[in-house]
């Protein structure tokens, strides 16, 4: 497995479901990663999401023929961004600080992620400027370029 720029994905930190929780506020059920690999402050991340039919999105997205919701892809890259920023810039959920997401720019959709897929959710950071941070992300299946998106994000410090 490679990250976007074609770097072996283990070839960084790797974060655990605990780090994570300590670097992003996202709790179950709208915690949308299990586990960061290959993460290079400032540069890169993957995060891999187990996709299972007990997910609660999938009772009422398209019941006999589950999908995981496209707006939740791109969560996940934001999720896994997230991490690489807080990662980056040595915070904890303590610290107070937040990452917000603020736009979502060229999003493609190009297969469903189904019950059983394992999601490799690869963000790459484009520029930042200040407090804004911009990234590329693509999720992967297998390989598979399954959706694809430009993104961009805010950290707010606490006052």
């Amino acid at each position: 497995m490679t990250t976007m720029d074609n770097t072996p994905a283990n070839s960084g930190t790797v974060l655990d479901i605990n780090r994570i929780m300590r670097l992003i506020p996202h709790r179950h059920p709208f915690l949308l990663i299990d586990k960061v690999i290959g993460l290079v402050p400032d540069i890169r991340a993957v995060g891999i999401k187990n996709v299972t039919y007990n997910e609660p999105f999938f009772q009422g997205h398209f019941p006999g023929h589950p999908i995981m919701p496209g707006v939740l892809v791109i969560e996940s890259m934001a999720q896994t961004a997230a991490v690489m920023v807080m990662e980056t810039l040595q915070r904890t959920t303590d610290s107070g600080v937040v990452v917000y997401f603020m736009s979502v720019d060229d999003a493609r959709f190009r297969k469903p992620i189904v019950p059983g897929d394992t999601l490799h959710v690869h963000v790459e950071k484009q520029h930042r400027r200040g407090n804004v941070w911009k990234f590329r992300g693509e999720a992967k299946v297998e390989g598979a370029v399954m959706a694809e998106a430009v993104f961009t994000a805010m950290i707010v410090e606490p006052k």
